[in-house]
């Protein structure tokens, strides 16, 4: 039987890290594109309590969605890849809700 502690429990010098850098090797680009994701997919979801904020929550979920697509298609880590379908997810749901609020111009 082998026996490996290590893997239960992490040892007392390793001290929890956040990182979406999980493989090893630093992905800056990567990095900005999901948190830029999470960002607008919370922006575009925040802004659909609001109805009068119709505008903002398209604009912004739209282009969350897009940047999104991208961002999980280059994305290298299953960090970056959380952070990518959280917002993804956000950003949908705050495009669509501003949409039908309203859409993409102020009203006349």
């Amino acid at each position: 039987m082998v026996v490996v502690p290590h893997v239960l429990q992490p040892s007392e010098r390793e001290r929890f890290r956040l990182t979406l850098n999980t493989d090893g090797r630093p992905h800056p680009v990567e990095n900005v594109l999901a948190v830029v994701t999470l960002v607008c997919g919370v922006v575009a979801f925040v802004a659909t309590f609001w109805t009068s904020a119709h505008m903002i929550a398209s604009w912004v979920g739209t282009l969350g969605f897009g940047v999104g697509l991208y961002s999980q298609y280059v994305s290298a880590t299953t960090p970056q890849r959380v952070l990518n379908i959280v917002g993804l997810v956000g950003a949908f749901v705050g495009a669509a809700l501003g949409i039908a609020h309203g859409g993409f111009l102020p009203h006349p």
